[in-house]
């Protein structure tokens, strides 16, 4: 399957042009791309367009790689764009109504009341929307729910979306531009908080800027061991033909990111497009939200058993971890130690880059981001995935309250500098701590219940093509081959 004539993609923001357009360096993980002279003639700029064989494999290469993304806009819709939506929902009348207004009466849509409590406000709106009403008589949950409406959809594509989301008019139609690459099998938008009276509250601010379904506003491709390695089915179109068994009915939970993954196996991609969304109505009660959350982490461990090579609370390399414990030591040698692991981390990817017209300037900027997001991780295993042995060690070691502490408060520091929420710090933090409290009492709850220890043991990443994912390294060298239009490095 290769890319269509017309198809237009545009480099990543943090992808590098180097050496006067002779190499690219960006993705995840980090590597070096050098083009060919005919490569180059490909690109124009930061954008490419597919005008024959050669640009098709070449762009792809750059999709597949993480440094480029579709430019959506300029790709045109399916030749045979018909979708039916899909909706599970458990009483909510109100909110189904609000949703199938959204969604208006072009395309087909099928209502899956999942057994709720009182069924005829329901099927009435279903019936008043001229949707097709699916009752199911036994709670099944959402998976059970959506696979109930999927083996009655007869369009090449579905349109998955919960009841408790509102769809603005041009999410969909741009979504299914993603199609135009053979290899999409399913789209999400940028989840968002739907706006309601109760949205002005504390909680509700906070979710507004900090949801869990909120991927953030980059583009990508989702793929474990990314920035962006799940994302949530609230919304998401797909190819009819590619979800082949559908969700797995025996997860309540996880259920979304375990679908997402075994495409993702079978060779499919999966985009996120943030320039169209789907408002959600957040959870807003207290209690609520921090249950939910809590319900969250109780999906890791069923996640660890079914993809156990792509859960990890934390992914590290030698080197960084090596930084990391260096500086937990809290000794008068651990800020030296973790200075000669930087640098000679740095003089090693230098040597990686030779060939470029300032390695050393390159290597220290790759060594630093990769040293940030080694940190990173680390204050998210204090305060969010090992809370309970983070408490543990803080009643008996002056280090690990240190630690724990300056965890935390950077941890809300750089997180409520960037997402811009008008809630306080103060407010801002203690909700984030909360957050994280609850996700990681259901992770180790889960952990707990299914006897054992994946979903919480970190994975060190070591050989292969990079030096390891999050560690800002660069990919091992390889000769340009006769005929190649590019090569890794």
């Amino acid at each position: 399957m290769t890319l269509p004539l017309g198809f237009v993609v545009a480099l990543d923001r943090d992808t590098r042009v180097l050496d006067g357009n002779r190499a690219l360096l960006g993705g995840f993980p980090v590597r070096l791309l050098r083009l060919t002279e005919r490569a180059r003639t490909l690109l124009d700029g930061r954008t490419g367009e597919v005008r024959d064989p050669a640009s098709a494999v070449l762009l792809d290469r750059l999709l597949e790689a993480g440094m480029a993304h579709p430019v959506v806009d300029a790709l045109p819709l399916p030749s045979d764009p018909r979708c039916t939506f899909v909706i599970p929902v458990r009483d909510r009348a109100s909110a189904l109504d609000r949703l199938l207004t959204s969604i208006g009466a072009d395309s087909p849509v099928i209502v899956v009341d999942d057994a709720s409590r009182r069924r005829p406000p329901v099927e009435a709106v279903a019936a008043r929307h001229g949707a097709r009403f699916v009752a199911l008589d036994v709670n099944v949950g959402p998976a059970g729910a959506r696979n109930a409406g999927l083996r009655l959809v007869t369009t090449p594509y579905v349109v998955f979306v919960d009841s408790d989301v509102v769809l603005p008019p041009a999410t969909i139609p741009t979504l299914l531009r993603h199609f135009a690459d053979p290899r999409v099998a399913m789209a999400v938008p940028r989840i968002t908080g739907l706006t309601t009276p109760s949205s002005s509250s504390w909680i509700g601010r906070y979710e507004t800027a900090r949801s869990s379904l909120d991927l953030g506003t980059r583009p990508a491709q989702v793929r474990p061991g990314t920035p962006v390695s799940w994302a949530s089915t609230a919304c998401v179109v797909a190819r009819t033909d590619a979800l082949r068994g559908g969700f797995d009915e025996c997860m309540r939970v996880g259920e979304d990111v375990d679908l997402g993954w075994r495409v993702i196996k079978s060779g499919w991609r999966m985009r996120y497009e943030p320039s169209v969304h789907a408002a959600h109505e957040h959870r807003v009660r207290f209690g609520d939200w921090l249950l939910r959350k809590a319900v969250y982490g109780t999906g890791a461990q069923p996640l660890a058993e079914r993809h156990p090579e792509f859960i990890a609370p934390a992914v590290l390399t030698p080197w960084s971890t090596a930084l990391v414990l260096a500086l937990l030591a809290q000794r008068r040698w651990s800020v030296p130690v973790a200075g000669m692991v930087c640098g000679m981390t740095a003089l090693r990817i230098a040597r990686k880059l030779n060939r470029t017209e300032h390695p050393v300037r390159l290597a220290s900027s790759l060594t630093a981001m990769g040293a940030l997001g080694a940190l990173t991780q680390t204050s998210a295993l204090l305060t969010r995935h090992w809370w309970p042995l983070t408490a543990l060690g803080c009643t008996v070691s002056r280090r690990a309250r240190r630690a724990a502490l300056l965890a935390a408060v950077t941890d809300v520091a750089l997180e409520y500098r960037r997402d811009g929420t008008d809630l306080g710090p103060v407010g801002y933090g203690i909700a984030r701590r909360l957050d994280d409290l609850a996700y990681g009492a259901g992770v180790w709850w889960s952990a707990l219940k299914g006897r054992s220890t994946a979903a919480l043991r970190p994975r060190l990443s070591v050989g292969g093509r990079v030096s390891g994912v999050h560690g800002g390294a660069v990919g091992r060298t390889r000769e340009v081959g006769r005929g190649s239009l590019a090569s890794d490095r």
